[in-house]
């Protein structure tokens, strides 16, 4: 298939991680709901939506809020680390999502320039990506988590900081600092963003790719299209929605087709 018209060109590639490349929000998503049960209470889809993407704390703090009866001693603190032991029991469990070993194994192959951008703390995605070498090793270490202290309090996705510093500090674009279109974002940086591809899964991802101007393909769990999910607004919806990243055409942006 020739390259869509109303495409650019994509020089180079940044990818999100949890649920996107992997299975791991099941992992979340069973363990959240492990610790809540005995209170009667449960994370929903609705309530999941609002966390995906998030620091991990943020996130957590955004959970909670939902249960203002659990008891006292149902503190965040206590959350977070009875969830962190049983989680790192499972994260040895997670598998590659569908698409996602051949895109990137593909990209690597064909030496485009590609990075991991995740909101997961460093030690998180240690014990995540350990047994999936053949995923991970692809990135030859050019991966961005949210501890690794690049990123200010309070910036992570949907602020666009975790991508920019994944395409400036790892695959050496000249994109600068801040969201596109402010003042001090010259237009060569701006020019730079927009040769950049984004794969996200969540709403927060999106939009923090979209304020750092550039392109987003978004392949969000049906799960969150059920309950009405989008990106809204209309200035960081996506540019390309996907049920799986095995229905992505490379060639469509100008990068190589699949070995047939």
């Amino acid at each position: 298939m020739a390259q869509n018209a109303t495409r650019s060109k994509i020089e180079y590639v940044v990818f999100d991680m949890d649920g996107l490349l992997i299975d791991s929000e099941r992992v979340y998503t069973d363990v959240t709901n492990e610790l809540l049960a005995p209170y009667g209470k449960e994370m929903t889809w609705d309530i999941k939506a609002g966390l995906m993407g998030k620091p991990e704390r943020e996130a957590a703090a955004h959970l909670l809020s939902f249960f203002p009866d659990l008891p006292p001693s149902f503190t965040l603190d206590y959350y977070l680390k009875a969830r962190r032991e049983m989680q790192d029991q499972r994260w040895c469990t997670v598998r590659p999502l569908p698409g996602a070993l051949k895109l990137v194994q593909h990209l690597h192959r064909h030496h485009v320039p590609i990075a991991l951008a995740t909101s997961s703390l460093r030690r998180n995605f240690e014990l995540k990506s350990s047994h999936l070498g053949e995923l991970f090793d692809c990135f030859e270490g050019r991966i961005v988590c949210a501890d690794d202290g690049f990123l200010g309090p309070g910036r992570g996705k949907p602020h666009p900081d975790i991508f920019l510093v994944a395409a400036e500090k790892f695959l050496q674009r000249k994109v600068g600092s801040g969201e596109v279109g402010e003042e001090h974002v010259s237009d060569a940086e701006a020019a730079e963003r927009a040769k950049g591809l984004v794969f996200e899964d969540s709403i927060p991802g999106v939009q923090a790719a979209k304020r750092a101007g550039m392109k987003v393909v978004w392949v969000p769990d049906a799960n969150l299209l059920s309950i009405g999910g989008d990106a809204a607004p209309t200035a960081e919806t996506p540019d390309l929605q996907l049920t799986s990243l095995e229905e992505f055409v490379p060639e469509e942006w100008g990068l190589p087709p699949y070995d047939s």
